[in-house]
């Protein structure tokens, strides 16, 4: 799953590094905004999706914590 986030994410970016190219290309000033506008919220869907990503590596981390420090040790058993 991670690693199919990781594509998301990764085509999120490239979607927006594509709306800034069609900016650069525009002569039409309100166009050109449309794009920068767009490039804007694919950045946003793509550093929420990181975010995600992270909060999810960082929960799994803490359950196997949580995980580890419940079980007995060797001396307890």
């Amino acid at each position: 799953m991670l690693e199919n986030l990781s594509e998301q994410i990764h085509e999120y970016y490239e979607h927006a590094e594509e709306c800034a190219r069609k900016a650069a290309a525009q002569s039409d000033p309100a166009l050109k905004q449309d794009f920068l506008d767009m490039e804007k919220r694919w950045l946003a869907l793509a550093t929420s999706f990181e975010f995600s990503r992270q909060l999810g590596d960082f929960s799994a981390e803490a359950n196997r914590r949580v995980t580890n420090l419940a079980k007995p040790t060797q001396a307890e058993r």
